[in-house]
């Protein structure tokens, strides 16, 4: 069975780093399941310039987030595990209190009922005490809470080398079931690829 990763785009700003995940993954030969939501799809298109369908291009298989008898709603269906990038506190909170009425969150509670890693890109700037506590909570529950917090020691000359982190989550341990170092996201570093203009507002659009 080749190695396959769901991912999930949702509503938060945030999605040129969807789209290099998914380039990346591509390269490194990883299987990629994807779903996005209503917001996520919106905001596909204000920040990248590209449809939801495009997007989807990138991946292997696309689902549609209201198909909630898709394989990725069963256990049964095999994954190294799931990121959701960028995640909205909205779908965060969804995906912490088990309210599964899309395929999105379905799939999310499926990768912590059956352990697998769980990879949450949060996006929300300031953060409640309800975002945290949720944050906290899920971290407990075993999923990985991995802000798209931006980095200056490699001295980035655009917004593009500014999110590159993107490309490395590898090195986060992302997909690994039993600590960090070598997740199975794939057997190499990921590269840094240009993806178009990277709109990273602080705040969180309202949606899912």
């Amino acid at each position: 069975m080749a190695d396959r990763i769901v991912i999930g785009i949702s509503g938060a700003s945030g999605a040129p780093i969807a789209a290099a995940l998914l380039k990346a993954l591509k390269k490194e030969r990883v299987q990629t399941h994807l779903v996005i939501s209503k917001g996520g799809a919106m905001t596909i298109e204000q920040e990248t310039g590209m449809s939801a369908a495009q997007i989807g291009q990138l991946a292997d298989v696309v689902y549609d987030n209201q198909d909630l008898g898709a394989a990725l709603a069963s256990g049964s269906f095999k994954t190294l595990g799931m990121a959701v990038v960028p995640c909205s506190m909205k779908t965060l909170a969804g995906i912490h209190s088990g309210y599964s009425d899309n395929l999105l969150l379905r799939a999310a509670d499926v990768t912590l009922k059956e352990r697998r890693r769980l990879v949450l890109v949060a996006r929300e700037c300031p953060l409640s005490p309800v975002h945290l506590r949720n944050m906290y909570e899920l971290s407990q529950m075993g999923a990985v809470i991995l802000p798209p917090v931006l980095s200056y020691y490699h001295k980035p000359e655009t917004l593009e080398e500014m999110t590159s982190w993107a490309w490395n989550m590898k090195a986060s341990g992302v997909g690994e079931a039993d600590g960090y170092g070598k997740g199975p996201y794939g057997k190499g570093t990921y590269k840094k690829e240009p993806y178009g203009k990277a709109a990273l507002p602080c705040h969180d659009r309202k949606m899912d």
